[in-house]
């Protein structure tokens, strides 16, 4: 039983036992002192009739018509003459009590009053007895009317006591209860803060979870803290912080395999010309200052993403890769004015090679185009020669308007969705994901066709909510089955989208519970607060939430332990060769620890090979999918 009803059940023991005890106690005293009183009147009034009596003459007609002169004024219950024998000479008994007292009250009271007894003489002897009875049913009704004004006088005190109890119970309950999903939130590893409250022994309890909840996010940080500089101490280039050739490779690897968003966008190829002799001019100090500069200027050209992919490929040559960008011209520019900005044009020059990539493009391919255009950019003139080289595809829509109409039409169709199971290590599905495909220029079109067009529309909530709605309708054919659904930044930071979608899913609550609501890694403060408000708000219909594509250079882990999450999506970049990487699997295997303490499921992304499964299973991961992943029969 809880705190409270036990202390309801008090509050109202104590209540009702003051009124039983203040009953009992005042009946009980009116009861003695009445049946004391009616004693004394029983005597007085039998003595003196017995008097009167005395003084007259003893026909039997006289006496009885005395007697009933004295009964008939309806204050006797009962009037017995007798003689010496003791038979009865005159009688008058009232009939029995027709008042509005309940005869169980009469009952309970029953009063024990002895009759008033008085002799009568006839000179100086014995003429008989005579025996009185007061009538006392005018005692009930004073005890049943105190009664009654009791009972209204507590049922109003209580009433007025409990209302009063409510109020100071409320005032105990609400910091109870937030001491309470405290310790709820603990317990489901999310080690929030509270305020304290004013009453001691709670305050006590809650400063211990809270100290606690501080110490525990001090240890995510600094176990944070050090899963970066392991992995910047692994990956990345020691003087620049660029990565270096391996785990840049790879990274675009895995972003050029991804079915997403993220497999269309722009690429640049920087080269530091005659690194050698630049050294000798401007000294070892300054050369080192150009390039940290340099890779810094790339870095502000990528808006969107958590960590900017830059790679060193060599000592002068540095990459870089910009999802979602789409708008190669601007682009040029942009890069143009940055790396304008790093040194005077005599002491530097810095040939370089833009090409744009998208879904199915092979990076050897994309390299050769960008070797191509950087060895023309070197021939030219100028310090800052910049070569735009724009790979031969055909665009599903000239313009900007037929854009806009083709996903108009695809939305009010409707969105077509996939299914890649995520399995566990005991081979059992613990989702589906299902990314979202649209039917453009006839064909069912991947994220990473439509998406960039989507943004720049400002589309993406009306996308993700056909998405979910048409998730919904999949769960009501087959309800038994889990999906994960890829939710945008963008409308996770849309209130009308946040606020339509806890309406939809409260129409749909059964269903709700089998939804698995994904947001991308790319969360800066402002899309943290969107996340966290977004998971408050859906977080009583029993979802799942989770973050994908997760990178090594994630560490907003401890900034999301209050959030409610289920899982992390472990990117592919991460996961790629992983069996052949030491490296990587010391960075996956403190990202695993770290989210294993929090209670997060680790699922990684992209798996390729029985090789890197086996590896990611021997390390702890909780799941996998990819494209060597099949539901087993």
């Amino acid at each position: 039983m809880s705190l409270i009803k036990q202390l309801w059940l008090a509050i109202i023991g104590l209540l009702l036992l003051s009124f039983v005890g203040s009953l009992v106690i005042s009946i009980t005293t009116s009861r003695a002192y009445i049946e004391q009183e009616i004693s004394i009147k029983n005597e007085d009034n039998a003595t003196a009739l017995a008097l009167s009596m005395t003084q007259l003459d003893k026909d039997l007609v006289i006496l009885e018509l005395l007697i009933s002169a004295q009964f008939d004024t309806g204050y006797y219950q009962q009037i017995v003459l007798r003689d010496t024998d003791g038979s009865v000479l005159v009688e008058r008994v009232a009939s029995e009590y027709q008042g509005h007292v309940p005869g169980w009250f009469r009952h309970l009271i029953d009063f024990d009053i002895p009759p008033g007894t008085a002799t009568i003489q006839e000179g100086w002897q014995q003429f008989g007895t005579l025996t009185l009875q007061s009538q006392y049913s005018f005692a009930y009704r004073a005890l049943w009317r105190s009664f009654m004004e009791l009972t209204a006088w507590f049922i109003a005190a209580g009433i007025a006591s409990l209302a009063l109890a409510a109020v100071i119970v409320s005032t105990i309950k609400r910091p109870l209860n937030r001491v309470v999903e405290q310790a709820r939130n603990i317990s489901a590893r999310r080690f929030t803060t509270i305020k304290e409250p004013r009453t001691r022994e709670l305050r006590e309890v809650a400063r211990a979870m809270n100290v606690l909840s501080h110490n525990v996010r001090q240890m995510l940080t600094h176990e944070s803290q050090k899963l970066d500089e392991l992995r910047r101490d692994l990956q990345h280039d020691a003087l620049t912080g660029a990565l270096n050739r391996g785990a840049f490779m790879t990274r675009l690897a895995a972003l050029l395999d991804s079915d997403d968003a993220r497999a269309t966008g722009l690429m640049a190829i920087v080269r530091v010309e005659d690194l050698v002799g630049l050294n000798d001019r401007l000294g070892h100090d300054a050369t080192d200052n150009l390039l940290k500069g340099l890779v810094e200027q790339l870095t502000t050209l990528d808006t969107t993403s958590e960590e900017t992919l830059i790679g060193r490929l060599n000592g002068s040559d540095f990459m870089l890769v910009v999802p979602l960008e789409t708008d190669i011209e601007e682009f040029s520019a942009r890069l143009k004015h940055a790396l304008a900005t790093l040194a005077p044009a005599s002491e530097l020059r810095l040939p370089t090679a833009i090409t744009s990539y998208a879904p199915g493009d092979e990076r050897s391919d994309l390299m050769a185009t960008l070797d191509t255009a950087l060895a023309e950019a070197e021939s030219a003139q100028g310090s800052l020669p910049v070569v735009v080289r724009e790979r031969e595809r055909q665009p599903l829509f000239a313009t900007h308007a037929a854009w806009r109409t083709a996903l108009d039409t695809a939305l009010l169709q409707g969105p077509e969705l996939g299914r890649f199971p995520v399995l566990n290590a005991q081979q059992h599905v613990l989702h589906y994901e299902s990314p979202a495909r649209l039917q453009l220029a006839e064909q069912w079109q991947s994220a990473g066709v439509f998406i960039p067009w989507l943004a720049r529309f400002n589309l993406e909530p009306a996308l993700d909510m056909a998405v979910i709605k048409q998730a919904l309708e999949q769960l009501r054919q087959n309800p038994e089955q889990w999906l994960g659904i890829n939710l945008s930044i963008a409308a996770i930071s849309d209130a009308r989208f946040v606020t339509g979608l806890r309406t939809l899913l409260e129409q749909n609550a059964a269903l709700a519970s089998r939804l698995c609501f994904e947001i991308p890694a790319t969360l800066d403060s402002r899309a943290l607060a969107s996340m966290r408000g977004f998971c408050a708000a859906l977080r009583h219909l029993d979802c799942q939430f989770g973050i994908e594509h997760v990178g090594a250079e994630f560490t907003k882990l401890a900034e999301l332990h209050d959030v409610g999450l289920t899982y992390l999506k472990v990117d592919a970049s991460l996961v790629r060769d992983i069996h052949a990487s030491v490296e990587q699997q010391s960075i996956l295997r403190g990202l695993t620890t770290l989210c294993h303490s929090l209670g997060l499921l680790v699922i990684a992304e992209g798996v390729k090979s029985e090789e890197e499964l086996a590896q990611l299973f021997r390390m702890g991961i909780d799941g996998v999918t990819g494209p060597a992943i099949r539901t087993p029969n």
